[in-house]
């Protein structure tokens, strides 16, 4: 198939509005999506209504749409990244065999990419398109922080997505310019910092001004090296919040510790690293190891990344596969024809199968690590809307068929709000946080049959902006209410009371197999049992599963 002949969700000629049906039939809208949208399609047509921003109006409650939830993974290597090996067409299959409706392909930045690769990769990304017509397959950028470490940037698909990537690569990443000092001795750390937030608002402006029909920025493995210090994370979400959404609550690499595999000191996520004289220095040893597969500044309950919602501004967790070499894989990168390098080429030679098992930490898009996104109609605009709404759940090991939030006033009849909202109360009054898990129908790729065993519910205090912009815990969080849904299975509502105090909170919630779990890092009395540290070299995913839902703010009146 030509490009000129390319149906219109792959021909970068046709607007994103193209690319995003409205009022399409549901028989269209079933071929477009496949399973899911099967579901949005019946939850749509049963209500007709055009979304809603909760309590946008001021009066207390409110109520958001009905939703369907689109699963993806938005960080995935190609050989167009120096250091990964495989073709789109092997990732996007990948992909759709694992079950995922949207991926974003994110190459590292480097002068080979930013003068070959990106142009060439669209072609890629064009015929992966057209090999996976039930995909969204976006475009993206693996950026060098400068000062910093990495984070995904994605746009919507249009004649100008190519074009901005290279822009931005070329102008903003830290490895590019060398601006990749960030430790508190380096003589251009402010200087590195202020480039990483005038990058931001770069892309911001590339939005409003309709160059673009949308961007976002996630940032990627935050505690994996201990470099984004929490004033960087807060400032590149202040910068552009629109924008900079937020970052992975769990890395990629989740195959590193396969006992036997990879060595005896390996790590979930490869989180296998010290402080170093680039690390921020406030950070403890124990941050850069991951907890469950989590990344600590996500699993600790109290911890930064609650430091942050405490603030009362949303600030999503994702997770994704960060895939470069898949464990167990039997390829190996193809071999150089004389002369060329990936200086010169942009990419590296197409893979080769050696029917023998070679080196890797990763799985591949979908098998392990998953990012579910409420949409309100399919496309790749509504996957974008969804995350910048914080309508985002993630799990590993396929842990859970389906999960859906709802958190209402006792004394309203409607839906409620649901992840990333904002519910507005009255101090004393009643709320009902209604939580509707589906547990794990069918086997997953390991061949387990997961099963959920407790329901966790983090509450804590909004305080507004800290005074401390390096602040990393929230005193007032803590696992309010711990649900034992061990045995359950189908489709069920756990149904839990909850009372609007005197000052503004925010409920999360996260569970897990019960496999291994322990007081958290900030001590019982927080959180009485959640995710901990493997043993090095002793860290098989597959038994050690969790999932992690983003907050739902309740705004109290007077507070």
């Amino acid at each position: 198939m030509t490009e000129q002949q390319l149906p219109a969700w792959a021909d970068p000629s046709v607007s994103p509005a193209a690319l995003d049906p409205q009022g399409v039939s549901r028989r269209g809208l079933l071929r477009r999506a496949g399973l899911f949208g099967a579901a949005f399609a019946l939850g749509s047509a049963a209500t007709g209504r055009t979304p809603a921003l909760a309590a946008d109006d001021r009066r207390p409650g409110g109520e958001d749409p009905h939703l369907v939830y689109l699963v993806g993974d938005h960080h995935i290597h190609s050989v167009y990244s120096h250091d990964a090996k495989y073709t789109f067409s092997q990732l996007a299959a990948a992909g759709a065999e694992y079950g995922l409706d949207w991926m974003v392909f994110t190459e590292h930045s480097n002068f080979g990419h930013a003068d070959f690769g990106a142009a060439l990769e669209h072609k890629e990304i064009l015929k992966a398109r057209a090999e996976n017509p039930r995909q969204l397959i976006f475009q993206g950028l693996e950026w060098y922080i400068p000062a910093a470490e990495h984070c995904t940037v994605f746009t919507a698909p249009g004649r100008h997505e190519v074009d901005l990537l290279t822009r931005f690569e070329s102008a903003y990443d830290g490895k590019l310019l060398a601006y990749d000092k960030g430790g508190p001795a380096d003589a251009d750390t402010a200087r590195n910092e202020a480039h990483a937030v005038k990058a931001i608002k770069w892309l911001a402006a590339q939005r409003r001004s309709g160059y673009v029909d949308d961007v976002l920025v996630l940032a990627n493995h935050p505690m994996r090296l201990g470099i984004d210090s929490p004033h960087e994370i807060r400032a590149w979400r202040d910068a552009a919040p629109e924008i900079m959404i937020g970052m992975e609550g769990a890395p990629g690499a989740q195959g590193a510790a396969i006992p036997g595999w990879r060595g005896a000191n390996s790590i979930r996520g490869e989180y296998e690293n010290k402080p170093s004289a680039q690390s921020w220095p406030g950070y403890p040893a124990d941050a850069y190891l991951t907890y469950g597969g989590f990344d600590w500044a996500t699993a600790t309950v109290g911890g930064l990344w609650d430091s942050m919602l405490a603030e009362g501004r949303l600030f999503s967790v994702t997770t994704n596969s960060d895939a470069h070499r898949i464990v167990f894989d039997t390829w190996r990168n193809g071999d150089w024809p004389p002369g060329q390098t990936f200086d010169t080429t942009g990419r590296l030679p197409d893979p080769v199968n050696t029917d023998t098992p070679q080196p890797g930490s990763d799985f591949w898009p979908g098998q392990f690590s998953r990012t579910h996104v409420g949409v309100t109609r399919y496309g790749y605009r509504a996957v974008m809307a969804g995350m910048r709404a914080g309508r985002v759940w993630l799990d590993h090991g396929h842990l859970l068929d389906g999960l859906d939030v709802r958190l209402t006033r006792d004394r309203d009849r409607g839906r409620g709000v649901t992840l990333g909202g904002r519910l507005r109360v009255r101090k004393g009054e009643k709320l009902t946080l209604n939580v509707t898990v589906t547990t794990a129908s069918r086997r997953n790729p390991r061949g387990i049959l997961p099963e959920l065993a407790h329901v966790d519910v983090v509450r804590g205090a909004v305080r507004g902006p800290v005074a401390d912009r390096d602040t990393w815990k929230a005193p007032d969080t803590r696992v309010a209410v711990s649900k034992d849904v061990s045995g359950r299975t189908g489709t069920y509502t756990l149904r839990i009371p909850l009372t609007a105090g005197e000052e503004s909170f925010y409920v999360r919630l996260r569970g897990s197999d019960g496999n291994r779990n322990g007081p958290g890092w900030l001590g019982a009395s927080v959180d009485p049992h959640g995710p901990v540290p493997h043993a090095p070299g002793d860290g098989d995913p597959w038994a050690d599963t969790w999932f992690y839902s983003n907050p739902v703010f309740v705004d109290v009146e007077g507070s």
